[in-house]
């Protein structure tokens, strides 16, 4: 008990710097939404009474739903090179999927805005090859959303199913081939349900990530894409309705406690940390 006592106190340094910088302002911001201006509940019926709020809200879980898959389907074909390929191919997908980490996301962010623009990459490739006649509007929209989202969410999915897929027994696969079992079958029942744990750690990651991004749909969205966290700046920074922002934020963190519940309810947070 001494020594469980004594490793305390190291956690005491980290715990005070997380109460006073996270715990401490966000609690508070929260706290508005009953106070501010006046103490009740008005916050929550004026979200439910303004088309605008809802309208926000829809969008943003909407994009989050439609991101998520996306970047499933993407990760999961290089998550299984990076667990199957040879030792120099893992090397090398283990790199290029680190170098995101190293770069700002605000400088990721105009980088898509580069590819994507009138005269950005792909529309210079489309019409140089002739697939198109004048250049599609790839920015400023959901599919400039999306595509910022997908393009800075993926490690957060590669690297959980890496994971699952480094631990799966080989002989697996082989024994529902020599059962009879299809390759499409075996994958569906064997292959799949064993890397669910980081297929769902990631998914939820992702889908988590984009609730409340700010950066990628201010630059890369439209007026028809706002999302909660830019709703919620709005508020604080150009009306001070602070009552308004902190019932945002507890939507918002709403939202987020019901996924990790649905995670836990899938998939346990003991299998997803094993």
């Amino acid at each position: 008990m001494k020594t469980l006592d004594s490793r305390a106190w190291l956690v005491l340094p980290a715990g005070l710097v997380l109460l006073i910088t996270f715990l401490l302002p966000v609690g508070w911001l929260l706290s508005r939404a009953f106070t501010f201006p006046q103490p009740g509940l008005q916050n929550f019926a004026l979200l439910w009474e303004r088309p605008v709020y809802l309208r926000v809200m829809l969008n943003t879980l909407t994009i989050s739903a439609i991101v998520t898959p996306v970047t499933v389907l993407l990760a999961f074909p290089v998550a299984h090179l990076m667990a199957h390929g040879s030792p120099r191919l893992r090397r090398w997908l283990i790199f290029l999927v680190l170098v995101p980490f190293w770069t700002s996301l605000l400088v990721r962010a105009f980088a898509t805005a580069i590819l994507l623009q009138r005269h950005g990459v792909i529309n210079s490739f489309l019409l140089g090859f002739g697939f198109i006649d004048e250049p599609l509007p790839l920015l400023y929209n959901m599919t400039g959303l999306l595509a910022g989202c997908v393009q800075v969410l993926l490690p957060f999915v590669i690297f959980p199913l890496y994971s699952s897929m480094a631990r799966i027994d080989p002989a697996c696969m082989r024994a529902a081939a020599t059962l009879g079992a299809s390759p499409v079958r075996a994958f569906l029942r064997v292959y799949l349900p064993l890397t669910l744990p980081g297929l769902m750690t990631g998914a939820t990651l992702v889908f988590i990530s984009t609730l409340g991004y700010y950066i990628i749909p201010a630059l890369l969205g439209g007026a028809r894409q706002q999302m909660i966290s830019q709703l919620i700046q709005d508020q604080i920074a150009t009306f001070g309705n602070w009552g308004v922002a902190g019932a945002l934020s507890l939507v918002l963190l709403a939202a987020t406690g019901a996924m990790l519940l649905l995670l836990q309810l899938t998939v346990g947070l003991k299998e997803i940390a094993r």
